[in-house]
């Protein structure tokens, strides 16, 4: 469970105050998992409006400071508000957000952390912020759902159903410019275990070339789909042509479980 002591008892302190539409997200619930390689640098909190984001840290605020942990607080706006929690010589970053209610699953409960992202969710957010940025955390944590949550080909495809704005080949463009990182880029997150950049590098664009076979393949109207296997009971890596028993499964607002016949 890579989240540090301190981060784990504020996760544990604030999961009561967690609701289906204020919930753990980001890196620390993709890692909150034995098996994850990265500890994160801080605890994000999404919410489905503005209005909840405010709702909720005024909630979470007098909890924290219930339990002696003093806030500094670094920004605070509409829809966002950044603070860092401190007790004794710990502290961490916490961030409370509004954030799209677009989804492909509902949010869950999970016990330390109370309501979380599912983890295909959070495995579609990360290959768009990725895209987006140029963070070697963005990429350790991608190649993580990669070998963990669902293979790059069908991430790359359901991610455009959260950003229509992209094409699968658009999306894959922006990817393949990511992973050129330095050693030092890496040593500077803190780690499980060490890593093999030249391993990840190679697992990496391996990953990408697969990607790009697979979505040559897929018809255009179930671009932004999931592919839900009814016999396995899990989300697996798009074909063509379809199987009998895999389901589509979109993205919805505030996500829906995927139909099992």
């Amino acid at each position: 469970m890579p989240l540090t002591n301190f981060q784990a008892a504020i996760a544990n302190l604030l999961a009561v105050n967690r609701t289906f539409d204020s919930y753990l997200a980001g890196g620390a619930a993709m890692h909150f998992a034995p098996n994850s390689i990265r500890y994160s640098q801080d605890l994000d909190y999404f919410h489905d409006s503005e209005m909840r984001v405010a709702e909720a840290f005024a909630k979470d605020e007098t909890s924290l400071k219930a339990n002696a942990i003093t806030l500094k607080l670094e920004m605070r706006q509409p829809g966002y508000i950044r603070v860092i929690a401190q007790r004794g010589n710990d502290a961490t970053k916490i961030e409370w957000a509004h954030d799209s209610a677009w989804r492909f699953m509902p949010t869950y409960f999970k016990e330390g952390i109370g309501f979380t992202l599912d983890p295909i969710d959070l495995a579609t957010n990360k290959i768009l912020a990725l895209a987006g940025r140029d963070e070697p955390r963005d990429y350790l944590d991608v190649i993580y759902a990669h070998d963990n949550i669902l293979a790059l080909p069908g991430l790359v495809w359901a991610a455009c159903g959260k950003d229509p704005g992209f094409t699968p080949n658009s999306l894959l463009e922006l990817l393949r410019r990511k992973g050129k990182y330095q050693l030092v880029d890496i040593k500077r997150l803190h780690l499980t275990q060490t890593i093999d950049l030249p391993a990840m590098k190679q697992n990496w664009l391996v990953a990408l070339n697969s990607t790009e076979s697979i979505i040559a393949t897929l018809p255009s109207d179930e671009i932004g789909a999931l592919y839900y296997d009814k016999v396995e009971r899990k989300f697996m890596v798009p074909s063509s042509p379809r199987l009998a028993q895999v389901n589509l499964h979109f993205a919805t607002e505030c996500g829906i479980l995927p139909r099992i016949s």
